[in-house]
């Protein structure tokens, strides 16, 4: 009676290979490696590739900062999408679970990841926004506080899921193959995925950190480079161009429509914070209007 749950106990853990690409910040890497090995989920059945995209310090500095507590390889194709390919040919694991070199994972968060596979076949889970004094945030702090990373929302209703806290097998990546460059490579990878008939699911209780900017001209650089990608991806369908000058447009009214977020938010405290988020947002969107626009009638179209 009792032999049938020994057996199941005995099945080893699935091998997983955590992949991290890394760029030029090596605090921040040191803090998500120290995350990752505090994991609960079988040491022996874990492991770690850091995949560096030619940080001006040097391989060798990188490797040094690592010890012994990943792999590194060298990716010279700039890029997030390709230092993740390059870290997942290295890697020897039967699931793959990917983050971002800036994040930190809770001791849960492979094992949180992994339960998720047995109901979907890739997975993404939740990011939270840290920021370094949430009682004195700066205004692209409350911005993002409120709207960055909103996981949930991109898995169940825009139907992808962002490489820096993603879950899939072996199996499903060779299938759909790797992530690409100068495109919104999670966006395009995720669709891919699902076209290919792969199950995307949600998994909250897999958990990662992620810092906001703190200031506004971090919160343009950021927006600059994902307006570039999804221009680029949008290019590619058929009606692309009349649809990206339809979505821009509509991103100053979009504002309004958000605001009544910012005022229910339980991430902000206080009437202070609440205003600077709003002339967050209102500026931002203007600003990515504009953008938008010069992407489609400048050097960018």
């Amino acid at each position: 009676m009792g032999g049938a749950p020994t057996d199941v106990a005995m099945i080893p853990a699935p091998t997983v290979s955590v992949i991290v690409p890394h760029y030029n910040d090596l605090p921040a890497l040191d803090i998500c490696l120290q995350s990752l090995t505090r994991q609960t989920y079988p040491a022996d059945r874990l492991e770690i590739v850091v995949a560096d995209n030619g940080s001006p310090q040097g391989v060798g500095a990188v490797g040094d900062l690592i010890g012994g507590r990943a792999k590194l390889v060298s990716v010279t194709e700039r890029g997030a999408g390709p230092a993740r390919n390059g870290a997942v040919a290295a890697s020897a694991g039967t699931l793959l679970a990917f983050i971002d070199s800036d994040c930190i994972a809770e001791p849960e968060w492979v094992a949180q990841g992994v339960a998720g596979l047995d109901r979907f076949d890739f997975v993404g889970g939740r990011v939270k926004v840290g920021v370094r004094d949430p009682a004195r945030m700066t205004p692209s702090e409350a911005f993002e506080r409120v709207f960055a990373f909103d996981f949930e929302t991109y898995i169940n209703k825009k139907g992808f899921t962002g490489a820096g806290n993603l879950f899939c097998t072996r199996a499903v990546f060779d299938d759909v193959g790797g992530f690409r460059a100068t495109v919104s490579e999670d966006v395009e990878w995720s669709h891919r995925a699902r076209g290919k008939g792969w199950r995307l699911g949600y998994a909250p209780a897999a958990i990662v950190t992620h810092p906001a900017r703190q200031t506004w001209p971090e919160l343009k650089r950021k927006w600059r480079r994902i307006t570039a990608e999804s221009y680029a991806l949008a290019r590619e369908n058929q009606g692309g161009r009349l649809g990206w000058l339809l979505r821009v447009m509509a991103l100053p009214a979009s504002a309004v429509f958000h605001t009544p977020k910012v005022l229910r938010s339980g991430e902000l405290h206080g009437l202070d914070q609440r205003l600077a988020a709003l002339e967050t947002l209102y500026r931002l969107r203007f600003w990515r209007a504009a953008e938008g626009l010069r992407l489609l009638t400048g050097a960018g179209g």
